[in-house]
C-alpha cells in the first residue's frame, strides 16, 4: 500500500496477536490510532470480520461510517440481509471478500481459499492431537503400528489440503466429494476417492462450489457413506454451499457406528456443521467418539492467515487505486461489481438484490 502512494493508519494492537507490534508499524511509516481514529481519518478501512460477520461489535462501527468510505471485510452478504441494507444506510461502499469470483484473474484476491487453506491443515492438527492413535505406521521394536484411516469429505480447498497434511502426517486417506470432476486431484495428492452411486445426478455448482441438492439426493448419500464411515478413525467435514446452512452428512446413526476414541471434525461447524452432533465452538462426546466443532479457525494460525489475508487485500485494492494513488472503481470490472455488496447507499450487488426481492415478496405474503 505505501508502494501505491497510500497512507496507512492502524488500530492500536492490532496485529498482535498475529506477532506484529506497534513499534514495527511505525517504522515503517504507519500511524497507530485508535479505533475511533482510523474510522474517521480512513477513506478505506481494510478488516477482518465487518458488520454481517460481526453483528454483535460490529454495530458499533455502523457510527463510526460515513458516505463515500470504502470497506473491506468478509461480511456473510448472502445470508446477513439485515445487516447488509444496515451498511447501505450507511453510506459506505462495502466490498465482501467472500463475493471475490472464482476467475483466474482474481485468484490473489481469494480470501476464502486463503482461510480455507489454513482451516484445512489445521482440521487435520486437530484430529491427529484428539486421535488416541498415532496417524503414521511405525516398525518399532514393540510391533507394528498400523497407520490412522482418514475420510475427508469434501474436496474444496480445505478438503484438498486436509488431504496433504493427513498424507504428509502418513495416514490412510480415503476422500469424496459429490463433484466426481474432483477425483485426480484428489489421487494427485495420494488419497483414494471413495465412490458412491448417487444415480447419474450431478452436484456441480458455479465458480468450483458444489450446489445444493435436494433431501433425496443427501439422504442416499448418508445411506452409502455410512459403510464407509465405520471403517475409518477420523473423519474431517468440509462441504459448504456459499449462502446456505451447511448439509447434514454424517448423522447421528452414521457417527454412532465409529469406533470408540475415533474423531469428527466439523469445518463446516460455523454453517451449522456437517455432522448432526456438531455443536459450534465446542468439542462434545458421544459414544465414546469425539466430534470437534471449530469455529474462526484462521485464528488458529493468525500470522500467516494475516499474510495472506492481507495479501488478498492489497490485491484487490490495486484495481480501484491509479499510479497517483487516487481512488477509481471500475464497475465495468468483474471483480469490482462482484464483490461490491453496497455503493451511494444502496445495496448493489444483483445476487443479494434478488434475495432481498424475494425475502420482501415473502414476508408480503406471510
Amino acid at each position: 500500500m505505501k508502494k501505491a502512494k497510500l497512507d496507512i493508519i492502524v488500530e492500536t494492537s492490532a496485529g498482535l496477536e498475529a506477532g506484529f507490534t506497534d513499534e514495527e508499524y511505525v517504522k515503517r511509516g504507519v500511524k497507530v490510532a485508535s479505533r475511533a481514529e482510523v474510522f474517521a481519518e480512513a477513506n478505506i478501512i481494510a478488516q477482518a470480520r465487518s458488520y454481517g460477520a460481526n453483528p454483535e461489535h460490529g454495530r458499533a462501527d455502523l457510527g463510526m461510517l460515513r458516505a463515500g468510505q470504502i470497506v473491506f471485510g468478509f461480511g456473510e452478504p448472502l445470508t446477513a440481509l439485515r445487516e447488509d441494507q444496515e451498511m447501505a444506510a450507511t453510506g459506505a461502499t462495502f466490498f465482501a471478500m467472500e463475493l471475490v469470483p472464482r476467475i483466474t484473474r482474481a485468484q490473489a484476491m481469494d480470501a476464502l481459499s486463503s482461510m480455507a487453506s489454513i482451516a484445512g491443515y489445521e482440521a487435520v492438527l486437530l484430529a491427529a492431537t484428539a486421535l488416541p492413535k498415532l496417524f503414521p505406521m511405525m516398525m518399532t521394536a514393540a510391533g507394528t503400528l498400523t497407520p490412522a484411516k482418514v475420510l475427508i469429505l469434501g474436496a474444496g480447498v480445505a478438503g484438498l489440503q486436509a488431504i496433504a497434511t493427513a498424507r504428509r502426517l502418513g495416514a490412510v486417506v480415503h476422500a469424496y466429494d459429490v463433484r466426481s470432476a474432483v477425483k485426480e486431484q484428489i489421487e494427485s495428492l495420494g488419497a483414494k476417492f471413495v465412490v458412491l452411486d448417487m444415480g447419474g445426478q450431478s452436484a456441480e455448482g458455479t465458480g468450483g462450489y458444489a450446489k445444493a441438492m435436494d433431501e433425496a439426493f443427501y439422504k442416499r448419500q448418508r445411506e452409502q457413506l455410512a459403510l464407509v464411515i465405520k471403517e475409518q478413525d477420523v473423519v474431517i467435514t468440509t462441504a459448504a454451499v456459499p449462502g446456505r446452512k451447511a448439509p447434514i452428512l454424517v448423522t447421528k446413526e452414521m457417527a454412532e457406528v465409529m469406533a470408540p476414541g475415533s474423531v469428527i471434525v466439523d469445518i463446516a461447524a460455523e454453517r451449522g456443521g456437517n455432522c448432526e452432533l456438531t455443536v459450534a465452538g465446542r468439542t462434545v462426546m458421544h459414544n465414546g467418539i469425539t466430534i470437534i466443532g471449530p469455529t474462526n479457525m484462521p485464528s488458529l494460525a493468525p500470522a500467516h492467515a494475516s499474510q495472506m489475508y492481507g495479501t488478498n487485500i492489497v490485491n484487490l485494492l490495486k484495481l480501484m487505486v491509479n499510479k497517483e494513488g487516487a481512488l477509481k472503481i471500475d464497475l465495468n470490472d468483474e471483480v469490482i461489481r462482484e464483490t461490491m455488496v453496497t455503493h451511494e447507499g444502496q445495496v448493489v450487488n444483483a445476487r443479494i438484490r434478488e434475495m432481498l426481492g424475494n425475502s420482501a415478496e415473502g414476508m408480503a405474503k406471510a
